[in-house]
């Protein structure tokens, strides 16, 4: 059976849900579909599990997780968890490397965090809106201009007020455009611009505008929370869609790397948040670097630090946020990727990566034309009369922000979709992966045996994934058992604990006495055991919380 998924359009909650079902009558034996919280309105977040069972339970191998749209503007994110799904189970058998990493390993993907935020993002006028649906634009505010459809053309773009004072004049060449007014420069006309809407009690001088409290859940996780942040929720987990993805973060302990999707800007964020790059362990920092590179070159992205590079006022780091607590808590290795970048498209150099707004007029004009020629006006909407009842004489238009800046148009998706996926999966394909070189049985006399099993790390991350999750204590270690039948053990404990076993990521160059010094990559076991009858057989179990279990079973 072929699932047929369109993947240069936006699907609706409904239409996503039947091709996640689709998906998994059409491929049972490789996946499970499950719902991890009910939305405010009753909508169900779908959990996808994707893995070949035959090869053992997915706890026992290394676990790869992708989640999308936590922000209900951030449609693209959705469509790429979804490709996700769809190009897993439909490569199975006939890509070598999908097959591989699904016999080996497990991805668990939620693709829309935000059902009840999309849906209105998606169907109701459109809005640069984020929120998840405790309650609509508008309905938590009470002052202030409230963000509406004031001409009921379906958008919810800007006004543009005759205003002296104002921050905006038309672009010369192009009267639809508004660029900066100078510093110092006087009579001409200018404007101030304000989101479409009405204003609540308004005092006839200041337009007031307050940050929505129903907002940005990727503030609401329990790390660095605080109430000041611009949508952070009651209390870490108070919305029943990030509590729903923090119990399958901390129910599968073997997930061992992470992509959480988001748009704007066409980079793959990565930690730190909240503190210098000369401030993180060195080791984890070239490891991110090195993992990014693959990424840039999949996808053209360049790879960031979120502080650094991200964060325009240092004194306000972002807090409460999924990325810094799985990273800076439990040691998995996360990256945000933002995707989509309206500017670099039009042809406008990267320099800058956090961007409100266009840089110059050149730039102003370019990412316009742009928008105009390929989105047409869906991303433009021309500016028109308004006779605003607190403001007077308005011009409702400009930029719509959810369908320029935030999302590309379809025709682009698909790539977008495919290039990124595949950063997912080498970036899945980089687990530490614990297995079993060898295992020896010595004849002793009188029943006895010396039983030996040499155990390897095969994988590019270390079995302790970074630094952070030794510091914090939650790395487990790597642990072989001995199973007797037919036997008993005679020396040696059963379990041995061998500690961390290295990746192959801290040799990337040939040693020497003043670089990095290397950690072992395979430790050895010995046992003693005594036969009890023939036909007695031992079995080893090399287990590892992020690098898999692997077992041998050899007759005495």
């Amino acid at each position: 059976m072929t699932v047929e998924i369109a993947f240069d359009t936006y699907h609706t909650y409904d239409a996503m849900t039947a091709h996640l079902h689709e998906l998994a009558e059409a491929y049972p034996q490789l996946c499970t579909l499950t719902s991890i919280a009910k939305t405010f309105r009753g909508r169900d977040v779908w959990f996808m599990t994707i893995t070949n069972p035959e090869t053992g339970p997915a706890l026992e191998k290394p676990g790869f997780y992708i989640d999308a749209q936590i922000h209900a503007e951030e449609h693209a994110t959705s469509a790429t968890a979804l490709y996700a799904c769809w190009y897993l189970l439909t490569n199975y058998g006939r890509d070598n490397e999908v097959t591989r990493l699904v016999d080996t390993q497990v991805f668990y993907i939620i693709p829309r965090i935000n059902p009840d935020g999309a849906e209105y993002a998606l169907t109701a006028p459109y809005h640069p809106w984020c929120g998840n649906g405790r309650c609509l634009p508008g309905e938590d505010r009470i002052d202030g201009l409230i963000p509406q459809d004031i001409n009921g053309d379906g958008y919810i773009v800007q006004m543009r007020v005759p205003d002296p004072k104002g921050e905006w004049k038309k672009d010369a060449a192009d009267p639809r455009i508004l660029v900066q007014r100078e510093p110092g420069e006087e009579g001409g006309e200018y404007f101030r611009l304000y989101p479409e809407g009405l204003i609540e009690n308004y005092d006839g001088v200041h337009v007031q505008i307050d940050p929505q409290e129903d907002g940005n859940m990727n503030r609401n996780f329990p790390i660095n929370w605080s109430p000041r942040e611009y949508g952070a929720g009651d209390y870490p987990f108070s919305e029943p869609e990030a509590f729903g993805m923090g119990q399958v973060i901390l129910n599968h302990p073997n997930i061992a790397g992470m992509c959480a999707y988001h748009t704007h800007g066409g980079i793959i964020l990565r930690p730190s948040m909240m503190k210098m790059d000369a401030d993180m362990s060195p080791r984890d920092l070239a490891l991110y670097k090195d993992l990014g590179a693959v990424g840039e070159r999949l996808t053209g992205y360049p790879t960031i630090s979120t502080y650094e590079d991200f964060t325009p006022d240092k004194s306000k780091a972002r807090h409460g946020s999924l990325k810094d607590w799985v990273y800076e808590e439990m040691g998995i290795i996360c990256f945000s990727t933002e995707l989509w970048d309206l500017e670099r498209t039009a042809g406008v150099p990267k320099v800058g990566y956090y961007n409100l707004y266009p840089r110059d007029d050149e730039t102003t004009r370019k990412v316009f034309n742009w928008v105009v020629e390929n989105v047409g006006d869906h991303g433009f909407r021309e500016w028109e009369p308004f006779d605003h009842p607190q403001l007077g004489p308005v011009e409702v238009g400009g930029m719509v922000y959810i369908w320029s800046y935030r999302n590309p148009p379809g025709h682009l998706l698909e790539e977008i979709c495919h290039n990124n996926v595949m950063f997912n999966l080498r970036h899945a394909a980089a687990a530490p992966r614990v297995l079993i070189d060898e295992v020896s049985v010595e004849p002793l006399g009188a029943d006895l045996h010396k039983v030996t099993a040499v155990v390897s790390n095969h994988g590019y991350l270390p079995t302790n994934l970074s630094d952070v999750a030794v510091e914090n204590g939650v790395a487990r270690p790597v642990v072989v058992s001995l199973e007797c039948d037919g036997a008993e053990l005679a020396m040696n404990p059963a379990d041995v604990a061998l500690g961390n076993l290295a990746g192959r990521n801290e040799r990337k160059y040939a040693y020497s006495n003043w670089g990095q010094q290397w950690s072992p990559v395979t430790k050895k076991v010995e046992w003693l055991v005594k036969s009890q009858a023939s036909g007695g057989s031992v079995t080893i179990v090399a287990a590892s919380q992020k690098g898999g279990t692997s077992r041998q079973t050899v007759t005495l």
